[in-house]
């Protein structure tokens, strides 16, 4: 699907690390390339004819983000570095000040780091409690799992839409609902899924919503915060200068600009907006209905062909999204991922930033293969080739 717009892969590589990030198609390239060569100014600083040509698109990018993910108002989405950086901005931010000692957070142990690590340090601050959701047999995620612990201390439930390591979708619709009949704060972090399927934050009754431009065919170190106006206009800022104030006097009399640009101090990421905006144009141009089912495609595909692989072991065979994780008997994860890339085929190794999932599929460390829309099945046919060569494993790699 639309290979010939991904560069990298003339050189015939096997690119199956898409859950770590995409490629970039040449639209999001020549984007980020005009930038730099055709008109580079600062947003929302200057007073001629280039630097308004920049506010006019940085703007209309933030309409896009609105769009796509169906927010009521454009004041609602922030631009940070990603979702490591909106995540923690929401625990630091808006739950540091509005929490209080016992309240509980749910999270569960599949989840990235960037969404446990800073309600653990809430925690320790605040005293707040984290507490974890259990997992069904297919460590999935169910509704009635997440009635079975909630409790009269359940302020917020923070949810990966799709994990990055068991490639499970979580019922965020289903969630949302009994959020908002609970009033819960439901925390989405969508970096799995927003290149991927359609999110609907006002149907999904998401009160704060997170994504990386990387993980959806854009550029590095951008990324979106979106909250729901009340929440996100009683979020403090984690940084202050240029950009998000109206005045202030040395007198130490102040005053802060309404969203959004209260929360965007500095100058931000101007190409990576940019790149972002042209992202989206090309997932919306393809649609992404079409992207996650022909994602199913390529896993049930794997799936069928893996099988037949001597001492492979699938942890996920079930999950609905384009993610494979797996191991071969008895050779370190790390062994068989530098195996095949002897090949020419990058897949991830490890704990993929999510080290206590081990807690639950009893495994510490797997090879994971993430399929994108550029993905082939005859690239899933070398992926097995290469694997029913595993007897040759170290003789290559030592």
């Amino acid at each position: 699907m639309n290979r010939n717009d991904f560069d990298m892969l003339n050189s015939g590589l096997i690119y199956f690390d898409n859950g770590a990030t995409t490629l970039k198609p040449k639209c999001v390239v020549n984007e980020v390339v005009d930038y730099y060569t055709k008109y580079t100014a600062n947003a929302h600083r200057g007073d001629y004819d280039i630097s308004a040509i920049v506010d006019t698109k940085y703007e209309a990018v933030r309409d896009k983000v609105k769009k796509f993910i169906n927010a009521d108002r454009r004041d609602e989405i922030i631009y940070t570095k990603g979702s490591t950086e909106s995540i923690n901005t929401i625990v630091f931010g808006y739950m540091m000040n509005n929490l209080t000692s016992g309240d509980e957070i749910l999270i569960t142990k599949s989840e990235h780091a960037s969404n446990v690590l800073p309600w653990l340090e809430l925690a320790k601050r605040k005293g707040v409690v984290v507490n974890f959701i259990p997992l069904n047999s297919k460590h999935e995620v169910t509704l009635d799992n997440i009635n079975s612990v909630i409790t009269k201390n359940t302020k917020v439930i923070s949810l990966a839409h799709v994990t990055n390591v068991i490639g499970d979708i979580r019922p965020i619709e289903e969630i949302g609902k009994v959020c908002k009949e609970k009033d819960i704060i439901l925390v989405v972090d969508a970096a799995q899924s927003i290149g991927h399927m359609p999110i609907d934050v006002n149907k999904y009754n998401i009160s704060f919503l997170t994504f990386s431009a990387h993980k959806m065919l854009g550029p590095t170190g951008i990324g979106v915060l979106y909250g729901r106006y009340e929440l996100l206009n009683k979020l403090t800022p984690l940084e202050y200068g240029g950009g998000m104030n109206t005045y202030f006097e040395s007198n130490g009399e102040l005053e802060y600009k309404p969203l959004p640009e209260r929360l965007e101090a500095g100058t931000q990421n101007i190409a990576g907006v940019l790149g972002l905006g042209a992202a989206i144009d090309y997932l919306e141009n393809i649609g992404l209905e079409n992207i996650h089912k022909y994602e199913l495609e390529l896993k049930k595909y794997a799936i069928e062909k893996l099988k037949s692989v001597p001492n492979i072991k699938i942890y996920n065979e079930n999950s609905q999204s384009g993610v494979v994780i797996f191991n071969i008997d008895k050779i370190f994860s790390q062994d068989v991922a530098v195996f095949l890339n002897h090949f020419g085929i990058c897949v991830r190794a490890g704990n993929h930033c999510a080290k206590i999932v081990k807690d639950e599929i009893n495994v510490t460390n797997t090879c994971r293969a993430s399929f994108y829309l550029y993905n082939t099945k005859e690239e899933i046919d070398k992926l097995v080739e290469a694997l029913n060569n595993q007897d040759k494993i170290f003789e290559i790699i030592l």
